[in-house]
């Protein structure tokens, strides 16, 4: 293993493979609108495969890619190694019906190339989705004017957090990779800053961009 792969490695492990319930709730609504019928689900980012559970239903195969395979992940998946930062899923194009990505990007050094090869893997007419933290919530911008730093980017989420991506840049790059019906989505919850505590449901659904933490973009590839 190289020093740059250990890095890469290390990096992957500090995330634990694992995310929060509502982000694997919002990724599973935006497949369910996708409306998958038995096809392939590719998870690039896997980590332990949490997402599964969500969607088992919805699929006929899962396949996973991670720099590490995470305890936990499922005998159900088809595993691959692979450095995202270096390297191509080694699955050739049109591998899935659903290609999707969750709270992977922003571990990344370069966004577009990752979203480019999301598309590459995706069939024509099937679906990519993106997850990443959102910079544009109340208390990301509150720690931005605190701290000089989005609240996923600060000392402590170094180095596994290295790319902050707004709202903005997420429309681009599904427009810069041609996909069609691009629909935005939020986890719909979100930390109340200075506390453990998240913001009452009914705040986060009204003002969802503001009130929580987590972002989604959908796509259909032509």
């Amino acid at each position: 293993m190289t020093t740059d792969s250990a890095a890469t490695e290390r990096r992957a492990l500090q995330s634990k493979g694992s995310s929060s319930g509502p982000i694997y709730e919002m990724v599973a609504a935006a497949i369910a609108n996708c409306r998958p019928d038995g096809g392939i689900l590719l998870d690039v980012g896997c980590g332990q495969g949490l997402l599964w559970p969500f969607v088992r239903d919805k699929f006929g195969q899962y396949i996973g890619a991670d720099v590490v395979r995470y305890d936990g992940l499922s005998e159900e998946a088809t595993f691959h190694r692979i450095d995202l930062d270096s390297g191509r899923v080694p699955l050739p194009d049109g591998a899935a019906d659903v290609v999707v990505a969750v709270e992977t990007i922003e571990h990344l050094e370069n966004p577009r190339a990752f979203a480019r090869e999301l598309t590459r893997l995706c069939k024509p007419g099937g679906w990519i989705i993106i997850t990443t933290p959102n910079q544009l919530s109340f208390l990301s911008k509150l720690t931005l004017l605190v701290k000089n730093s989005f609240n996923a980017f600060t000392d402590t989420s170094y180095p596994a957090h290295i790319t902050a991506l707004l709202e903005t840049d997420l429309r681009r790059i599904a427009a810069e990779c041609g996909w069609q019906e691009t629909t935005i989505r939020f986890t719909e919850s979100g930390r109340i800053p200075g506390t453990g505590h998240h913001w009452p449901r009914w705040m986060s659904r009204v003002l969802p961009r503001a009130f929580s933490d987590n972002i989604c973009v959908s796509g259909r590839k032509v």
